[in-house]
């Protein structure tokens, strides 16, 4: 055989080798080259993210359960949850008014598959709009047909639906709220979520600890809401999310590394009046190519000088786009860090060991 064709011959058998190694039917683990979701093993998805790395690989999809994993048995405070920014303003939405969308989206997935991928607190924009409560970006402060995603109560059913079949899961919304009186009540009771709902009565007043997710669960006070309009609390028994919480900076201007400012309605991220903290990280016009960036190194990079911001305190919320967009671990793992400094001291909620809050890290 000629020294050309010894050259093919390794050559095939190189190319051959390399395909046969290469993983496929769900043994692909993070990182690992892919081509399709399949590949993939349970809880990562093909993903191509040109800032992260070439081609396609699986990144994650999903949070760890810090509930199954550890334990609930804590303060609702001593947690950290996935948040998604505008969770209503989704891709290829239907359409419910009779022209075309001209607005931006911030997720690519619907409410359902927000909440079984993790999310656990959504951000929504509410307004009077066509004579009902809708989910709507805001032009001029108002809603039009042009920044309409759809009706209030359609995404309100899809969060009844999660929590009738998910009985030890709990969901908080953050509404940014443009509706009038007594209109998020009537939404809310015709979605049938009253039956979870948590009452303001029962929240901290002065920093203090909230009350046990074991006990929130078992007493079937499952759905925490929070409003911007401060009358309603005492009008409507929904909270007034500045009595409870602080929150950092949203869009660029909370995404400036090194710096961690309050955005304009919240009290200091020091003000331990205020057991709940929330970090954004997302800009402020909404980019899927530089989200994947976004989502991973450099918002772990921020919630840890949001941290210090807080006084030391690691936050228990953090709201993000696209929120599945990664170079890897992502917002996934951003949460997965929030909840092992929180429940253990670790890095990583996996490095905490089961049933303890001790402090002990296994290797």
């Amino acid at each position: 055989m000629s020294l050309y064709q010894n050259l093919l011959l390794l050559t095939a058998i190189s190319a051959f080798l390399s395909i046969a190694s290469a993983c496929s039917d769900g043994q692909c683990k993070l990182l690992d080259e892919c081509s399709s979701d399949g590949d993939c093993e349970a809880g990562l998805y093909c993903f191509a993210c040109q800032q992260g790395f070439s081609g396609s690989r699986c990144v994650r999809s999903t949070v760890t359960n810090q509930f199954k994993l550890l334990n609930n048995s804590l303060p609702f405070n001593k947690y950290a949850f996935l948040t998604t920014h505008n969770a209503y303003a989704i891709d290829g939405y239907p359409l419910h008014t009779p022209v075309p969308r001209v607005t931006f989206t911030n997720q690519e997935d619907m409410i359902t598959d927000q909440l079984n991928n993790g999310a656990r607190a959504l951000m929504l924009d509410t307004y009077d709009f066509d004579g009902d409560v809708w989910m709507c970006h805001s032009f001029g402060g108002q809603c039009h047909d042009i920044t309409a995603f759809g009706p209030a109560i359609d995404y309100l059913k899809e969060i009844e639906a999660f929590l009738s079949a998910n009985t030890e899961e709990i969901v908080t919304l953050i509404l940014e709220d443009y509706v009038g009186p007594n209109g998020l009540t009537k939404v809310f009771t015709d979605a049938g979520l009253m039956k979870y709902w948590f009452p303001v009565s029962n929240m901290p007043k002065n920093g203090e600890d909230w009350p046990l997710v074991s006990d929130m669960v078992a007493n079937n006070q499952r759905l925490l809401v929070f409003t911007s309009i401060q009358s309603k609390e005492a009008s409507e028994g929904i909270a007034y999310q500045w009595n409870y919480m602080v929150e950092n900076q949203y869009g660029d201007g909370g995404m400036q590394a090194g710096t961690c400012p309050n955005r304009a309605e919240s009290s200091g991220l020091d003000d331990k009046t205020k057991s709940l903290v929330l970090v954004n990280y997302f800009h402020s016009t909404s980019s899927k190519e530089k989200t994947c960036e976004d989502n991973s190194g450099d918002l772990i990079n921020m919630l840890r000088t949001c941290y210090a911001a807080a006084g030391n305190r690691w936050a228990n919320f953090v709201a993000v786009d696209y929120y599945k967009r990664s170079e890897g671990g992502g917002s996934f793992q951003a949460v997965d860090t929030l909840n092992g400094k929180l429940l253990c001291g670790c890095d990583d909620i996996h490095a905490c060991v089961a049933g303890s809050t001790s402090g002990a890290c296994t290797p």
